[in-house]
């Protein structure tokens, strides 16, 4: 007996903000998005939630209604996490409209999220410079006494 095996529509993408990894995972579904297997509602602290809630507001429920994302983030500090996990979503929407829809409405959501902010789809590789010896800090130097 033949079995039909049915090939999962998905696509997985990272983001990244300074240590922090955001992966997602984005397959065909019915509009569920999770963080760490908790509802993207439950993001903290309350005034980043709306940074995590970016990519949604700016293209409108209807286009997530058709995937589900499952997202995990790892590293860095609360802001960083957010940030990655913002440009996780928008690459995963990106990418699965790509792959498994039309090359005309993935143009039209990257150009809708690069106008906004380019931080969405291109990551920010800058990272804080190790401290050196004779000084507090990376850049700055311990005082010169000369008696």
């Amino acid at each position: 007996m033949a079995t039909q095996t049915k090939t999962i529509q998905s696509v997985q993408t990272f983001g990244r903000k300074k240590s922090a990894v955001a992966v997602a995972y984005c397959k065909s579904g019915n509009g569920l998005i999770k963080l760490n297997g908790q509802p993207l509602e439950l993001v903290r602290p309350e005034l980043l939630r709306d940074k995590v809630f970016e990519p949604i507001h700016l293209l409108g429920k209807s286009k997530f209604a058709s995937v589900d994302i499952r997202l995990r983030v790892k590293g860095g500090g609360h802001v960083s996490q957010v940030y990655a996990l913002r440009q996780a979503i928008a690459k995963a929407i990106v990418a699965f409209y790509q792959k498994y829809v039309d090359e005309q409405s993935k143009q039209e959501i990257k150009n809708i999220l690069l106008s906004y902010d380019r931080s969405l789809l291109v990551a920010d590789c800058r990272q804080t410079e190790p401290k050196k010896f004779g000084g507090r800090g990376a850049r700055s130097r311990f005082q010169k006494s000369y008696r």
